[in-house]
């Protein structure tokens, strides 16, 4: 099927802060939705005018929301960055952060490894990173991850291999990860998914680092942990 996502549609397919983000643009932000994520937005969001003030690009893809990092989700992102870059003119090298939580921040870890544009910098709030353990973990998940990955050819485990990020190690570039992770997330495992992983790429020789938010539940990181997630962002794309 032809590319047919152009800036005069862009948002339909996307939200993106371009018109209050100051220039000149200094780098790309995108945020990934969590499972089941399928917002529209008619108005700025708050990170958007945070991040527009500092001079950064803020992209929510409007992916499917249970696309798990699936070929679809890759592409359409592509895609809308390929419109933003040609609109204003960007330089090829400029930053790029992969963000999300939950689903979204396995989306952010994926979308490193095959991104058109290897990001700068990738920071994910308790992500799914073990997704043959996560098929299992909760009883509404099958459905949503065969629905994103039932086109693939092999077999399942293929599949869930193809967009886990624990197998993804050695493949995932050499860039900055950050990983957030509630630890009283009844939703995603932390010891099975972040400890696991990040303790993997640490031994894979990756700069990484884990902060576990302490007495707070799924993605719920808090006004301090907010800071943190935000300041991640930021000093990877070089703004300190």
């Amino acid at each position: 099927m032809e590319k047919i996502i152009t800036y005069e549609n862009l948002r339909s397919y996307a939200y993106v802060n371009d018109k209050i983000c100051v220039k000149p643009i200094r780098g790309v932000i995108v945020q990934f939705f969590g499972l089941n994520g399928n917002a529209m937005y008619s108005q700025d969001t708050l990170e958007g005018e945070f991040f527009g003030g500092k001079g950064f690009l803020f992209v929510i893809p409007y992916t499917n929301p249970w696309s798990w990092a699936n070929r679809q989700a890759i592409g359409y992102t592509d895609e809308i960055l390929d419109v933003l870059f040609e609109k204003y003119g960007l330089d090829p090298s400029l930053p790029i952060a992969s963000t999300g939580g939950s689903m979204g921040g396995q989306t952010a870890l994926v979308y490193s490894c095959y991104a058109k544009r290897t990001p700068a910098v990738c920071v994910a709030n308790c992500p799914v990173c073990d997704m043959e353990y996560h098929f299992g973990e909760r009883a509404d998940l099958p459905r949503t991850i065969y629905s994103a990955l039932w086109q693939e050819e092999g077999s399942l485990t293929d599949a869930l291999r193809s967009v886990s990020p624990l197998c993804l190690i050695g493949k995932l570039p050499r860039i900055g990860y950050h990983i957030l992770h509630c630890d009283e997330d009844k939703g995603v495992n932390l010891e099975r998914n972040s400890e696991a992983f990040v303790q993997k790429m640490k031994e894979a020789g990756y700069e990484i680092s884990l902060d576990v938010i302490h007495g707070r539940g799924h993605c719920d990181l808090g006004y301090e942990g907010k800071k943190k997630y935000a300041g991640y962002i930021l000093s990877g794309l070089g703004c300190g």
